[in-house]
């Protein structure tokens, strides 16, 4: 087994997947770095790292670049301009990227989470998604969702997904870090 000690989760600290993540990761005695940015009020709050404007501007993006790779559009591109900049950020520093939410039909994952998988399937990073819906662990191969269940053996990971996250997503993080890194 890897030296947990030397494993860091970066997240966001959002309610939801990322505060589970972060929780877990406290509970494993994982490093944590959770981003932030003046105005989010994070439920997680280890490892705080608040981005500064100039920090944010690093994960700048045109929305119109973001909205054709998540074939939706932003109507609010300022209220979710930040979200998008902190989630490059996760994606940037963790190498694998591990998400809960929902795939939708044309591949993508919905939600701000999605922003985070299309970042990962662009830096090639190893991707799972655990499927709130069909209840199950995918990744990204070959240009394709399949079946995987994944095992956290990198040294960074990022950890994010849905607000909304349901007692079997709860269940499935948990999960996780137990075949990742053992009995708690």
């Amino acid at each position: 087994m890897k030296d947990i000690s030397k494993i860091t989760l970066y997240s966001g600290g959002h309610k939801g997947a990322e505060a589970e993540f972060g929780r877990l990761a406290e509970a494993w005695n994982l490093n944590e770095v959770t981003f932030s940015y003046e105005g989010h009020d994070a439920e997680h709050t280890n490892g705080l790292k608040v981005l500064s404007a100039e920090e944010l501007k690093k994960g700048d993006i045109s929305m119109e670049i973001v909205s054709l790779r998540m074939k939706r559009n932003y109507s609010k591109a300022d209220k979710i301009r930040k979200v998008i900049q902190s989630i490059f950020h996760m994606v940037n520093n963790g190498y694998h990227v591990i998400t809960v939410g929902w795939i939708q039909e044309d591949g993508t994952v919905k939600g701000g989470t999605g922003w985070g998988v299309e970042l990962a399937k662009l830096f090639n990073r190893p991707l799972h998604v655990y499927d709130q819906d069909k209840k199950a662990w995918y990744a990204w191969e070959e240009n394709r969702w399949v079946e995987n269940i994944p095992v956290i053996t990198s040294e960074t990971f990022a950890g994010t997904g849905t607000r909304n996250l349901s007692e079997d997503g709860k269940q499935a993080l948990h999960d996780l870090f137990k075949r990742s890194f053992g009995t708690k």
